[in-house]
């Protein structure tokens, strides 16, 4: 199930029981501008309502699979990993093998939506509009990073020759939006694409998807402030005496978030850099073993090289550093050091 949804559920239900306060937790494991946001007044019924409306997706997309072409089975097992972005599939081919062009819109159409912010789910349900998701920031840069991802790609594999103008497009959309959002699904073999477009679909994992979503990777808010810092340190050299203010939906961001936005890119790049070497020291090259750490901090899953297809063939060393880099990333790597940390289990 989601990661954000099971630390609620952890912070509900079981620290309390343990004398240890859940919000701790619950803060930890939000990112940057979220921490200090409730949906409803009480954390328990924050808890709930985002349940229900993870429960409502995953049943929506379980119909709409089965009514695309999918058995009912297939359909049940497919929403399960569509709406939580594991990106599991019932068969080896993934959702390719069952070439239909009406199940690859039902993916495209949930990965999207489990890619944004619950929280924007839960108003929009709650006021009975949309104009929440075309107000917000974050999705704004969510949706453009998509579709301007699906151009460029698109554009490669026509120019190169891989495909027609029609099955370019197609493939381009369904492996931009899976890998962008960490889901992990494949129509293709991106990998075996040409020239430089493996890398940039693989890179858009690394943003990820929206804070607040079952998705992987920075997460879109922190990649979006990084970006506005630099255009306003631009701005600062142009005009030393002005103060230009970081904002999101219009709202001016306080230097703390700022600053804990840089703190957690810091810290992802340094443990980044550190398992890359480990897995180079395991014996694999350097584009396999870069993409094996990406693939797994992201928890994106598929990666480039010797690990394109699976990890069956690397060193059990190289597994353990692996899995370590999966449980970093699916616990946003702070909150698994805030529950090694003594002061958080002080009464």
């Amino acid at each position: 199930m989601a990661w954000w949804y099971g630390i609620i559920v952890l912070a509900v239900a079981i620290l309390p029981m343990l004398g240890i306060g859940g919000m701790q937790l619950y803060r930890a494991e939000t990112p940057g501008p979220l921490k200090d946001s409730k949906l409803t007044p009480r954390i328990k019924h924050t808890a709930v309502a985002l349940w229900s409306i993870y429960i409502g997706l995953t049943v929506a997309c379980a119909l709409a699979y089965w009514a695309a072409g999918m058995s009912l089975f297939d359909a049940i097992c497919h929403s399960f990993s569509t709406v939580a972005i594991g990106g599991f599939s019932t068969h080896d081919a993934s959702i390719g093998y069952f070439d239909s062009f009406a199940i690859e819109m039902v993916a495209m159409f949930f990965m999207v939506l489990a890619g944004i912010n619950f929280g924007l789910h839960f108003y929009a349900w709650k006021e009975r509009s949309i104009l929440h998701y075309l107000r917000d920031d974050e999705v704004l840069f969510y949706l453009f990073l998509l579709v301007g991802g699906t151009g460029i790609v698109a554009a490669g594999l026509i120019t190169l020759g891989t495909y027609d103008v029609a099955p370019a497009f197609r493939f381009a959309a369904f492996e931009v939006v899976s890998i962008f959002t960490t889901t992990g699904y494949a129509t293709a073999d991106f990998s075996a694409w040409p020239n430089m477009l493996p890398f940039l679909v693989f890179f858009g994992a690394f943003t990820g998807a929206c804070a607040g979503s079952t998705g992987g990777g920075l997460k879109v808010m922190r990649v979006m402030l990084i970006c506005k810092q630099g255009i306003r340190e631009i701005h600062r050299l142009i005009h030393p005496n002005a103060i230009f203010p970081i904002k999101l939906n219009h709202r001016p961001v306080s230097s703390g978030i700022i600053e804990s936005v840089w703190g957690f890119f810091s810290i992802y790049v340094v443990i980044f850099l550190f398992m890359l070497l480990a897995i180079m020291a395991c014996g694999l090259d350097f584009i396999s073993a870069f993409s094996a750490v990406g693939a797994t901090i992201n928890n994106l899953g598929p990666g480039l090289g010797s690990v394109a297809y699976h990890y069956g063939d690397i060193s059990d060393t190289a597994k353990f550093i692996l899995c370590f880099s999966m449980m970093l990333g699916r616990l946003e790597i702070f909150t698994l050091l805030v529950l090694f940390t003594p002061m958080f289990w002080r009464k």
